[in-house]
């Protein structure tokens, strides 16, 4: 029987590899709780980036303890920077959701120019939201670690700084580029997600400086949530 899977809040270290571990807050509140976690059993753990399988020491609504035995293989997360310009916020924590469950290693909310206002004004204040979706998913799909999900940020200041040696646009006025033709280095990557409307041509300019390849998923126009899972998917046979 597969063990349930769990993100450490805080660990120790002995050398350079953690010992105890534990969970605080909602994790532990559902263990000691729902669960009616005992000293003694086995769960599989993650902490600093390490899984081990790990035995429970003490448990309390607050605060669930673990000694940490042997470590255990691990997957390590897809090299890819997802940039998803905000759109609806159910339709995004869905996506959130799902690109977590794919394995992608960082997410960027970015602030477009057709991004609705009070999206726009709200995304700030949904972070926190949004890390706990991650945070869930990441234990619900057995991942051995969190995805970044960074501040919301103007789509110029990300371009700005973003160094990936493969850079994608999904772009619905490419018909010819596709998505695997672009993947089929196998770098490290960043994948840019329009908005409802699509990006702006000024938008789509701002890409092109600074050497995004343009590229298409087919023939249909897809929602922004679909889009990313399915460029998603395909990035996975190539990272």
């Amino acid at each position: 029987m597969t063990r349930r899977r769990w993100i450490a809040d805080t660990w120790t270290l002995q050398g350079d590899r953690p010992n105890t571990a534990a969970l605080t807050g909602e994790q532990a509140s559902h263990l000691a709780r729902v669960l009616r976690a005992q000293p003694g059993q086995i769960f599989d753990v993650v902490a600093g980036g390490f899984l081990h399988r790990a035995e429970v020491t003490t448990v309390s609504p607050e605060k669930v303890e673990f000694t940490m035995h042997e470590e255990l293989e691990a997957d390590a997360a897809l090299p890819l920077h997802l940039y998803l310009a905000v759109f609806k916020f159910d339709h995004l924590e869905w996506a959130i959701e799902k690109a977590t469950e794919l394995g992608v290693a960082t997410i960027t909310p970015i602030l477009a120019r057709r991004t609705e206002k009070h999206l726009a004004q709200a995304a700030a204040k949904r972070v926190e939201r949004w890390r706990r979706i991650a945070h869930e998913a990441s234990q619900q799909s057995r991942r051995t670690d969190v995805p970044t999900i960074t501040d919301p940020i103007a789509l110029k200041l990300a371009l700005e700084k973003e160094q990936s040696p493969t850079r994608i646009l999904l772009s619905e006025t490419e018909q010819n580029t596709t998505l695997a033709e672009a993947l089929s280095q196998g770098t490290a990557t960043a994948l840019a997600i329009g908005p409802e409307g699509g990006w702006t041509q000024d938008e789509m300019n701002l890409f092109t400086q600074h050497q995004w390849i343009h590229v298409t998923l087919g023939p249909r126009i897809l929602r922004a949530e679909t889009a990313a899972i399915a460029a998603i998917a395909i990035a996975g046979t190539y990272l």
